[in-house]
């Protein structure tokens, strides 16, 4: 494994109304191997940018961007110093070693990012449930989603153009093309952590059915903004 460098790795985190958990999730990231070495790019899509105001950690890159997940993304993205970018939702923890294991696989032959298993804040079975069903697909499909924590070397996002403007399924876009552009994308098995607060808030039946029909729907050609009315 190569040396990693200072900034080899940039984090790129879109928020909106999010000031009651960043602080929070940006102490989490400090305790993570090798953070210390890592840009970290704040991107706020509330144009008062409430959350970025309320972050009190120091060495943090704090904008505004145009309000939508995948455009605040690369607005991150274009000021990134990272030869890597790493796409992290706030509600999202990486697992202690999570550098380690972004450097080794983008230091692979052909590899040019991946993104790590999911596993749902929660002590409910239900859950254990929803993230084997996630690891197996995506694994089949070799199509992760954002709550993943989507890593990609840069020149390569760069070079496909980004997230696309579009209201949702800006992740699953951007991995299709990748799959169709014949790059090769690595499954990290040590998972994520990410919040069940959204399970917990629509209901876990609703939330986990919607989210299914929408992907399906996305891959049938349906237009994104058509699907943005049932994802709140």
């Amino acid at each position: 494994m190569k040396k990693m460098r200072a900034k080899d790795i940039s984090i790129i985190i879109p928020v909106i109304d999010e000031s009651s958990i960043i602080n929070q999730s940006l102490e989490a990231l400090k305790k993570t191997a090798l953070s210390n070495a890592c840009e970290i790019i704040v991107v706020d899509g509330d144009s008062s940018g409430s959350t970025i105001h309320a972050i009190t950690e120091k060495n943090i890159k704090k904008i505004k961007g145009p309000r939508g997940r995948g455009a605040q993304m690369n607005s991150g993205a274009r000021i990134a110093g990272g030869r890597i970018l790493l796409f992290l939702h706030a509600d999202t923890l990486l697992p202690v070693d999570a550098m380690d294991h972004v450097i080794f696989a983008c230091n692979r032959n052909k590899i040019v990012g991946g993104a790590f298993d999911l596993e749902i804040d929660s002590d409910r079975f239900i859950y254990r449930l929803i993230d084997k069903i996630a690891s197996i697909r995506s694994r089949l499909t070799r199509i992760p989603y954002g709550d993943q924590a989507i890593f990609m070397i840069k020149k390569t996002f760069i070079d496909i153009g980004g997230f696309k403007k579009i209201p949702i399924m800006e992740d699953i876009d951007l991995m299709r093309r990748i799959k169709h552009a014949g790059h090769k994308i690595h499954f990290i098995p040590e998972p994520v952590k990410t919040s069940a607060r959204r399970w917990e808030n629509e209901g876990i039946v609703f939330c986990t059915i919607r989210n299914i029909l929408l992907s399906t729907m996305f891959y049938l050609g349906v237009p994104p903004k058509s699907l943005k009315k049932w994802y709140k």
